[in-house]
């Protein structure tokens, strides 16, 4: 799959409802672990990875021009190596492929060559704010799945769910309340992440009620 679409418009958080339905709530039992990479003769790169026992997210870009590396060792690495839950719902492990777009052409074709050889043992999600800079070949192996910015109404809702959900003193009067999250909306640039942490920011500061 390759998701794309603007930052902040929820397309990680859809990936990882996908996985927690394929996998169960193992999914998102993560941890963080740092790897070596031989670059060149005399080179060694740390690379960071998060990871469950079911899938890994990686964001090879933040390698730069020694993305190639990893999308070649580690994803062939992990297409050799069996799946840990013998009881697992899926038989395969997924890979999610951050910043996808940000690949240099290198690590696209290597990425292309893995998804061939190594589609038995391994499922792929890439994830990009836009598919101009992913090369055809890619894309024509791809379910591509695009992600809007969510509206000012959509973000003015999810707005008032965590302020209940987080007991949040807000207005009494919902006109009071739309426009405190319309205002915010706006001032996000309809960037739900953005959203989220100027409504903390605002609560820290004591700002919200008024």
């Amino acid at each position: 799959m390759l998701v794309y679409g603007p930052s902040g418009a929820g397309k990680k958080t859809r990936v990882m409802s996908v996985l927690k339905k394929l996998y169960g709530p193992g999914a998102e039992k993560i941890k963080i672990n740092a790897r070596v990479f031989q670059v060149s003769s005399s080179k060694k790169v740390e690379f960071t990875l998060v990871s469950s026992i079911y899938h890994i997210e990686i964001t090879p870009s933040d390698m730069g021009n020694n993305d190639r590396v990893v999308i070649q060792d580690l994803l062939k690495e992990i297409a050799q190596t069996q799946q840990v839950d013998v009881g697992a719902k899926q038989r395969f492990k997924t890979v999610v492929i951050n910043e996808a777009d940000m690949l240099t052409r290198d690590a696209q074709s290597a990425l292309r060559r893995t998804m061939e050889k190594y589609s038995p043992n391994l499922r792929l999600i890439l994830l990009a704010n836009s598919t101009s800079n992913i090369i055809g070949p890619i894309k024509s192996r791809t379910l591509l799945v695009r992600v809007a910015a969510p509206s000012i109404a959509d973000i003015s809702q999810i707005l008032e769910k965590v302020a209940k959900k987080e007991h949040i003193s807000m207005p009494r009067d919902q006109e009071e309340r739309d426009l405190i999250y319309q205002r915010i909306a706006v001032a996000s640039d309809r960037n739900l992440r953005k959203a989220l942490l100027i409504f903390e920011a605002m609560y820290s500061q004591k700002y919200v009620s008024t």
